[in-house]
């Protein structure tokens, strides 16, 4: 299926205006749809980036590091892929390297790439980790993401302050409580 033009995507914008009830020619509305195409891009940047290529770039000398390389608090904004309206947490992002390691503001661009599009949480928690697996190959991966849906809270049922935690873990995180003990003492320690 084609793209969209720009064009067409405020014309779409419009047209959402007046379906709101509003009039899209007023003063206060003439350069919205301009402004929701701009915002898009932004909200929706990660389809136009390669998770896969950001981790690609490793580095061997770690002097035979094998411990937690763990990254908390990466603030997280997605889009709920039901309703289209903003999912706002955070993540966080371990892996036990087996001979590599990874610049850390790449884990925080693959939360970003995989987030910045339409997404359900237990999806995007699950991409993330399954592409630092396939990639840099350690011997665990865990992600866990605590966030706040805008569709629960904003609408429907109200629910102001409700959290939804989703988490993935592979390898030793799954395989060995003590690991998995050892992440989730790291998460809860003060940074």
């Amino acid at each position: 299926m084609p793209r969209p033009s720009r064009a067409e995507a405020e014309s779409a914008i419009r047209t959402l205006i007046s379906w709101a009830g509003d009039d899209p020619h007023r003063e206060g509305l003439l350069d919205t749809p301009a402004r929701v195409a701009r915002a898009y891009e932004e909200f929706f940047a990660g389809y136009a980036i390669d998770p896969v290529a950001l981790l690609e770039r490793t580095f061997a000398e770690t002097e035979g590091y094998d411990e937690i390389v763990l990254l908390k608090n990466i603030r997280l904004e997605s889009y709920c892929e039901h309703h289209m309206v903003p999912i706002i947490g955070s993540a966080h992002v371990a892996y036990l390297p087996a001979q590599r390691v990874v610049g850390i503001s790449k884990l925080a661009r693959v939360v970003q790439a995989y987030a910045k599009r339409l997404q359900i949480q237990e999806k995007l928690t699950a991409q993330i980790a399954n592409t630092i697996e396939a990639v840099l190959q350690p011997r665990g991966v865990a992600v866990i993401i605590e966030s706040e849906h805008q569709c629960m809270t904003t609408r429907g049922v109200h629910q102001h302050g409700a959290a939804m935690v989703t988490s993935r873990m592979l390898g030793a995180f799954r395989d060995d409580a003590n690991t998995r003990r050892e992440l989730l003492a790291l998460i809860k320690a003060p940074a």
